[in-house]
């Protein structure tokens, strides 16, 4: 079987065949840098964390480029609240999100560049946009895209001239020529900080929402790349825009396969920070780990609606604990080479090629788990471990994982001693005094497991 991925541009699912035999190139937009990332940034990085984990894995060489956006209207109010310069916020807050995506696994994307790096990027764009006939100097100051002049507005939405409205992300105002327009470069104002203003052509200001990705991309994955990625909030207008942008300018195609992951949602309501419903990473972090929170989204196919819910985390929490269980009955192997003719391999496989269904691949990690433990087959963990690896699960050392959230080091060492005067009890026929112990500890959440080599114990 070949790759298959449901391509928004075309709205159907399309064999995967890259620009360059080989090699793939992906852009995807990132993060806004002015707060800690809700659940459903990581959703969206969760996503094509395990894009970029499979396209490797089938042997692809990848170039996965995924921006920060460090300047913009939200950035620089709360800048100018706290006191504190936009670089120092950004800093802070790209800190931060690089330590919350961490916690859940996600790998970092070969570039991460910063929106304020390629100014002069998105001026060069700009002027060619001009050049072309695309842009034009607004009576504000701004420079604004006539959206009317290029033929192709739309095709990615789907929907006609008539039917679109103006940019959700900027306000309309009286320096347009047409409220579909939208702006590349705005001009500064008096009250606006220093350092949120950069000299340009067009006079003092700074770069429109829209144009910092398309110079970002094609700057670093040229004017023509394999994959565009995000959020399915934006598709309509922020890749739209990107598309007459980049096309604008280049007279090529952009991109050949758009992919967005669906929405959020927290109690089969969609997340939104106005209706009070969303959640920080950290947020979820003070009460589960970040592999549960990981497990839980996968257990979602990426374009499908993801339901938030303490009841599905607490569910994935035990989920990945049987898993973990069985690959602690039996020790797997740390490198193992993965036979993909092996019928649960080749299970796995068919459903990651299919748009990357995610759901049908864990439940043939679960078969392999209910396999070892009939079996104890030192293979079906290893090959457990290893298809779980692909998907960034289960590469921690059970016993640790099990043992999770049992306390710190004293805590352990006084259930090492609990158990071995328990142990003590039962050899001298105490057997109240050991049932007693057993309970002291089942009341800390502590499961004692008494086997051929002694007792050991998990965290319930």
């Amino acid at each position: 079987m070949s790759l298959r991925l449901f391509n928004s541009l075309s709205r159907q699912i399309e064999v995967f065949q890259p620009l360059t035999p080989g090699q793939v190139r992906m852009y995807v937009c990132g993060m806004t840098i002015y707060d800690y990332c809700h659940v459903g940034h990581a959703r969206m990085m969760m996503a094509f964390d395990v894009v970029q984990r499979w396209l490797k894995a089938s042997g692809y060489g990848v170039t996965y480029v995924r921006n920060i956006t460090d300047i913009d209207d939200k950035i620089i109010r709360r800048a100018v609240e706290r006191g504190i310069t936009i670089r120092q916020l950004t800093d802070e807050m790209t800190q931060a999100m690089h330590d919350d995506i961490a916690a859940l696994g996600i790998e970092p994307p070969t570039h991460e560049p910063r929106a304020t790096e390629y100014v002069g990027q998105m001026l060069d764009l700009i002027g060619k946009l001009e050049a072309n006939g695309l842009a034009y100097r607004a009576s504000n100051g701004d420079v604004n895209y006539a959206v009317r002049k290029f033929l192709g507005y739309g095709k990615l939405s789907g929907k006609s001239l008539d039917q679109l409205r103006a940019g959700e992300r900027v306000a309309v105002d009286d320096g347009k020529q047409d409220p579909l327009d939208f702006v590349l470069w705005k001009s500064a104002k008096p009250e606006e900080p220093a350092d949120a203003k950069y000299e340009s052509p067009y006079g003092a200001g700074r770069p429109g929402w829209h144009i910092e990705c398309s110079a970002m991309s094609c700057s670093l994955l040229g004017e023509h790349f394999d994959i565009h990625g995000g959020g399915l909030d934006l598709q309509f207008p922020h890749h739209e825009n990107e598309i007459a942008q980049s096309e604008g300018a280049s007279g090529k195609p952009f991109v050949n396969y758009w992919l967005h992951n669906g929405f959020v949602n927290v109690d089969n309501v969609k997340m939104s920070k106005s209706l009070g419903n969303f959640f920080t990473i950290r947020d979820v972090l003070k009460h589960f780990d970040g592999e549960t929170l990981r497990f839980f989204m996968l257990r979602t196919q990426y374009r499908s609606p993801f339901n938030f819910s303490d009841a599905g985390l607490e569910d994935a929490r035990s989920g990945l604990r049987r898993l973990y269980t069985a690959l602690d009955s039996v020790a797997a192997a740390d490198a193992f080479a993965i036979d993909w003719t092996h019928p649960q391999a080749a299970r796995f496989r068919a459903a990651m090629d299919e748009d990357l269904n995610t759901p049908i691949a864990i439940a043939v990690l679960f078969d392999l788990a209910a396999e070892v433990n009939r079996s104890g087959s030192k293979e079906t963990a290893s090959l457990l471990k290893a298809l779980a690896g692909l998907l960034g699960l289960l590469q921690q050392e059970p016993k640790a994982y099990l043992q999770g959230g049992a306390g710190e080091d004293a805590d352990v060492s006084a259930i090492e001693a609990l158990i071995a005067a328990r142990a003590e009890a039962k050899k001298a026929k105490n057997f109240a005094e050991s049932d007693r112990i057993r309970d002291e500890l089942a009341a800390q959440g502590i499961v004692l497991k008494d086997g051929p080599q002694g007792t050991t114990w998990v965290k319930a």
